[in-house]
């Protein structure tokens, strides 16, 4: 990521969190909308779980100009992602509800720029956590 991007991540994160509540409710509606199928995977309380992934948005957010010392947090993440059902597929989904709540919570300030640079980012994470998850898969 370019160090605009990740300012254009940083500076728009920074106005959704406080609104940390809705844009969560917002993008589980909108995922479980988007992907049904999804649904099943949550146990908890779905507030609860949207306070998790806001704190978890936080800290990639903050690391994001450090990825390598983020990979291991974000390696930990993927394997409890995959122990709780997550799979490959389950990440289209996920990126797209992630920039659809972005959009909902930034209105005229989610820009092209910022959508560009959330897609990159969402994009290497995500990728990163696939990977990890499949390393982590035991074999056959």
């Amino acid at each position: 990521m370019t160090p605009e991007q990740i300012a254009s991540v940083r500076d728009s994160f920074g106005k959704v969190a406080p609104i940390a509540d809705q844009a969560a409710a917002l993008f589980y509606g909108r995922l479980f909308e988007i992907a049904p199928e999804t649904r099943g995977l949550f146990k908890s309380d779905i507030g609860e779980q949207g306070r998790k992934l806001m704190a978890t948005l936080a800290v990639v957010v903050r690391g994001l100009d450090d990825l390598p010392a983020l990979m291991p947090a974000v390696t930990r993440l993927a394997e409890r992602h995959a122990g709780y059902g997550v799979g490959a597929a389950h990440y289209l989904p996920v990126g797209a509800a992630l920039l659809w709540t972005l959009e909902q919570g930034l209105g005229e300030g989610f820009t092209p720029e910022v959508k560009d640079a959330w897609t990159t980012a969402y994009g290497t994470l995500s990728g990163a956590m696939i990977a990890a998850a499949e390393t982590a898969k035991p074999a056959a």
